[in-house]
């Protein structure tokens, strides 16, 4: 009896574990954003208007700035900066910093910054196969059930390989581009300007890492995904 207990335990303290690692980051992020959105007029501008105003300095005219419901993003194939409501209309440290880190990844667009470019193909050849993986997902049971044979289920854990193991691929392979838009782009940007308060930038800094890491906290969250979808085909 002793010995199950204390395996039971050992099992409760991996698991508890596990979900701070997993957790633990995105809710760090949405703890940082959110406390900067207060006092939500602590800037004159707002942050579409930041984003404008560094485009323009670096001749980025042509990209576009636009308020979304999607996301914080930079979208390579339409070169616009999409803000959400609240960092698009707001005038808080988080709404310009955020602005800031998106406009990063612009002129790491413009540079053909090597990570960011990779990112991009990923994404195009892999959501073909992403597809592929959904309509294996969906048609392994019915080759089992049809068939009845065992291995057939191969066909969707190599269907959910594709799709989730896909997407973490990609979130993994964003950290460099996202730390860079963050520390090598916007922070450079927003204190040779000083469009931060002295007094600020400690914050700010905090919030540009909480950018970078944004993908980080998705990645182990499509983890967590497939450890699930995992365990339910072992049942």
């Amino acid at each position: 009896m002793r010995a199950a207990w204390r395996s039971s335990l050992h099992l409760l303290l991996i698991l508890a574990v596990g979900l701070v690692v997993i957790l633990g980051p995105g809710m760090w992020v949405r703890r940082v954003l959110e406390r900067h959105h207060r006092p939500a007029d602590r800037y004159a501008f707002t942050g579409s208007h930041i984003a404008r105003r560094l485009l323009d300095a670096h001749g980025l005219e042509h990209v576009t700035v636009e308020v979304t419901e999607k996301g914080d993003h930079y979208d390579p194939e339409s070169r616009a900066v999409r803000l959400l409501p609240a960092n698009a209309e707001g005038r808080s440290l988080t709404a310009i910093t955020v602005a800031a880190h998106e406009v990063g990844h612009a002129l790491q667009h413009d540079d053909a910054y090597a990570p960011l470019m990779l990112r991009t193909s990923m994404v195009t050849w892999l959501a073909p196969l992403e597809r592929v993986g959904m309509v294996m997902m969906v048609l392994g049971p019915v080759v089992v059930a049809l068939t009845r044979i065992p291995h057939a289920g191969l066909i969707s854990i190599l269907g959910g390989l594709l799709v989730m193991g896909g997407s973490t691929a990609v979130h993994l392979v964003t950290l460099p581009t996202e730390l860079d838009a963050s520390f090598g782009k916007a922070l450079p940007m927003l204190f040779r300007n000083d469009l931060v308060l002295p007094e600020d930038r400690p914050a700010a800094r905090k919030i540009l890492l909480a950018a970078a890491l944004t993908y980080v906290a998705a990645s182990l969250m499509a983890l967590l995904n497939v450890a699930r979808w995992w365990a339910v085909l072992r049942r």
